[in-house]
């Protein structure tokens, strides 16, 4: 972080704002010009407010030279994490996973049906919601516990580690107990109180990007989780909200390289909620194979036009299978494969 002070700053100012930086554990060197006092600050300086700073009169501006984000930049992690979920390696040169399941879970016996195709697709997880955040209240919500131990007894019969959203953290102890992979949903994503909780336990978490956030503010979510001690988080790009009205939301591709380069943590990508349509569904999960991502989460319903929720983009399971074996050989094309 480089600070720069106006010319006419007492030096008492000065010697006050680098002493309260040193106090925090930073150092400060300094380089006296014609104009202006430039000080550079060595250390942890995500602990910094450059707001806080510039509020002083005499400071003239505040640039970070480096991102906010310490533990899950690349620079301080070199290397790629890889994250275990059941039997699985997520990210770095692991083979892709493919994630499939309902929108919402619908019951016992279509759980596990879902799940015996998914698994006979070459899907290697199951997904769905038994926790519902749905933009009406009247709208279904979900089945709440019941769902959770219906996606438990299809882990049971196939094998397949679950994936679910988690909505609060007084859930928390129940996913803890039965799910393998907690996800945080988009609306969720600057929820700072359950990011923390997230981060005091030993589970992989997928980080949904929010409805309109940035990059950095994403990564910051993840920073958070992590900031508590857990390390295991996993990106999920799921289209942000753009002016465009064909698809249900605009698919961010660009961020699978930009989340690589920027960080060491595994990127999955959600074509079923960024596009809204089914048709568009296979297309940009070649796509997002193709540019790099380490896996996929893609809602499949052996009856779509009756699911409980968002049928319109759900896969049936033969078309599913049809998305792997295409995307097996896009991925064979950049040197890896799909689990």
């Amino acid at each position: 972080m480089i600070i720069t002070m106006k010319k006419n700053a007492p030096k008492q100012e000065i010697d006050a704002l680098m002493g309260r930086l040193s106090d925090r554990g930073l150092s400060v060197h300094s380089s006296i010009g014609e104009n202006y006092n430039v000080f550079g600050l060595v250390g942890d300086t995500s602990v910094i407010d450059p707001k806080q700073i510039e509020a002083n009169p005499y400071v003239e501006s505040v640039v970070r030279v480096a991102a906010p984000y310490k533990k899950a930049n690349r620079l301080f992690h070199p290397e790629d994490s890889v994250i275990t979920v059941g039997n699985y390696r997520i990210g770095g040169n692991e083979p892709l996973v493919v994630i499939g399941g309902p929108c919402s879970i619908e019951g016992l016996e279509p759980t596990v049906k879902i799940a015996e195709a998914v698994k006979e697709a070459g899907g290697c997880m199951l997904r769905g919601g038994a926790y519902k955040p749905r933009t009406s209240p009247y709208a279904f919500q979900g089945m709440g516990t019941e769902g959770i131990l219906a996606m438990c007894e299809a882990r049971k019969q196939t094998g397949l580690p679950i994936v679910s959203e988690l909505m609060s953290a007084d859930k928390l102890d129940e996913f803890v107990e039965h799910v393998d992979m907690i996800q945080i949903g988009a609306r969720n994503m600057q929820n700072f109180d359950l990011l923390k909780a997230v981060g005091k336990v030993d589970k992989p978490v997928l980080l949904k990007r929010g409805l309109a956030n940035t990059i950095e503010e994403w990564i910051m979510a993840a920073e958070y989780i992590m900031s508590e001690g857990n390390d295991k988080v996993i990106f999920c790009e799921r289209g942000i909200r753009t002016f465009e009205k064909y698809t249900r939301n605009t698919l961010d591709l660009s961020v699978i390289p930009i989340i690589k380069e920027k960080t060491h943590l595994p990127i999955i990508i959600d074509p079923s909620h960024a596009t809204g349509d089914w048709k568009l569904v296979e297309s940009m999960s070649l796509a997002a194979i193709a540019a790099g991502a380490d896996g996929l989460i893609i809602e499949v319903h052996e009856n779509p036009e009756c699911a409980w929720s968002d049928g319109a983009q759900t896969l049936k399971p033969k078309k599913f299978a049809e998305l792997i074996a295409k995307g097996r050989s896009i991925a064979r094309v950049i040197g890896r494969d799909i689990a």
